[in-house]
């Protein structure tokens, strides 16, 4: 029998490869080593979910003063302050990293700051000349998000670069129509910037159920956001020269130098200080400046320059590692978790497979991850919360009957706001099973989740019939919605 360094090798200290190197190490005693090129924690704690829901909160918090006043406060608009919010949010960062270091440490896993790559089968070479070896090698390396194939795509920014704007600037264009394009409109429109989002698709947030993404569509555009469906960029250039609605820039323009331009641009639009804007036309032909641009289009695993062609591990279309029910590549000794797999991309879900993926190789107890009915929220405002089939896969699979109500709730109501919320069920005629939640409200995250433990044990519409509602709240409306709106 081999003799390893290690009994595994984690290349990748995000949420699913922390998770799995400290497990193996506490949990099954194995001799275990990581490696991380950049922060430990990973996309979800340090470039997404963490930093994101604290910019919807900061966000929240414009609306509150008008909603105060309708409750009989005398409560004046106030400022926000950028510089200060984001020295909190890089404290708190760097807090959580910290923590994610700390429970590697404490768990007995080895550590190393530095880009891992496979040589072998067995063994991994680190960006410090280094070579480790290992009986099991899992790669845990996310995702990254990507800009168009387009010219001077560079100009724009990307959700990564957010976190890192000096200064908040008053215009953004917002490309995409995904739930990351969505949700930085509205944060960005909640902090008092100019929001215009141009997606190509007829309707944002494309998969998810169409009656719950039309009201989100509806309630950002009340809110004053400037969303362009049907539309993309046809052209983008420096912004700051001549330039012609139609034509783009001029002759004398493109005299000053494209190079030295784009590289002064691409610093200013990224510090976001208004020095530098960029220019876009789309294809509705109004073309303006913006501030900064920033491309939400798209996320890639980070697969590349990973030695693992070399090794014969498959690389799919989306460049993803192509693994089995268990994780494990065409490799035997090389497994595969989280983003780079592009299963689900979702931090819970990296921790679930980094879970499974210890139990199979060292509990002696096979586990493949049950990638149905995961429950999952979009930070909108207001927000989505989703389990199960929307009202359009279901009834391709099925007769359906679909519950559905929309009204104004108590509190926005009182204070003079015509905000619509949503509660939905989308019910199988033959089995009573219900097929797919959808809440669209404040705090829907908070809602679906036992909603999702509910749908995950096969609830019927008779067993939300038969639970008692709360009174007064939103949620009620999930188990008092007696008469179908429609069969499908």
């Amino acid at each position: 029998m081999a003799e390893y360094d290690y009994d595994l090798f984690v290349i990748g200290g995000g949420s699913g490869g922390v998770r799995a190197a400290r497990v193996a190490a506490s949990d099954a005693g194995a001799r275990v080593a990581l490696a991380e090129e950049d922060r430990y924690g990973g996309t979800c704690v340090i470039r997404g979910c963490v930093p994101k829901k604290l910019m919807v909160f900061a966000s929240e918090f414009s609306g509150m003063p008008a909603l105060a006043r309708g409750y009989g406060w005398d409560m004046g608009e106030g400022t926000f302050h950028w510089d200060r919010f984001q020295g909190h949010m890089a404290s708190e960062l760097d807090r959580l990293e910290g923590i994610y270091r700390n429970l590697l440490k404490s768990s007995g896993v080895e550590t190393f700051d530095a880009r891992a790559r496979l040589k072998d089968a067995h063994t991994v070479e680190l960006s410090t000349g280094e070579t480790k070896t290992a009986k099991t090698i899992l790669i845990a390396t996310g995702g990254h998000p990507v800009r168009p194939d387009i010219p001077n795509a560079d100009l724009g920014i990307v959700s990564d670069d957010i976190f890192h704007l000096e200064t908040l600037p008053k215009s953004i264009l917002i490309i995409g129509g995904g739930y990351i394009a969505c949700e930085f409109a509205c944060i960005f429109n909640g902090l008092g910037v100019e929001v215009t989002q141009f997606y190509r698709g007829a309707q944002i947030l494309r998969g998810f159920d169409d009656e719950a993404r039309g009201l989100i569509a509806e309630a950002m555009r009340e809110n004053g956001i400037k969303l362009h469906l049907g539309t993309n960029i046809v052209e983008m250039a420096p912004g700051g020269g001549d330039y012609d609605a139609v034509s783009g820039p001029t002759a004398t323009d493109a005299a000053m130098g494209a190079d030295a331009k784009q590289s002064a641009t691409l610093m200013a639009t990224r510090t976001g200080d208004g020095s530098q804007s960029v220019w876009v036309k789309p294809t509705s032909g109004d073309a303006r400046e913006y501030d900064i641009v920033l491309f939400a289009t798209g996320r890639d695993p980070n697969s590349a320059d990973l030695g693992l062609e070399d090794l014969g591990i498959q690389i799919g279309r989306r460049k993803e590692i192509v693994v089995d029910a268990y994780s494990k590549t065409a490799v035997d000794s090389v497994y595969a978790i989280g983003d780079v797999t592009n299963r689900v991309n979702l931090t819970p879900v990296a921790i679930r497979e980094g879970m499974a993926f210890v139990q199979t190789v060292f509990q002696d107890n096979p586990t493949a991850v049950d990638h149905e009915l995961i429950p999952s929220a979009i930070f909108t405002q207001p927000e989505m919360g989703t389990v199960g089939l929307s009202e359009e896969d279901a009834r391709e699979q099925e007769e359906v009957e679909v519950y559905c109500t929309s009204f104004r709730p108590m509190k926005t109501a009182f204070g003079g706001q015509n905000n619509r919320v949503l509660m939905k069920l989308v019910v199988s005629k033959a089995t009573r099973k219900v097929l797919g939640c959808h809440i669209v409200a404040p705090d829907a995250g908070e809602m679906i989740q036992l909603a999702g433990v509910a749908i995950k044990m096969g609830a019927t519409k008779e067993d939300f019939d038969q639970t008692v509602a709360v009174h007064p709240t939103m949620s009620e409306e999930i188990v008092t919605m007696k008469t179908p709106m429609r069969t499908a």
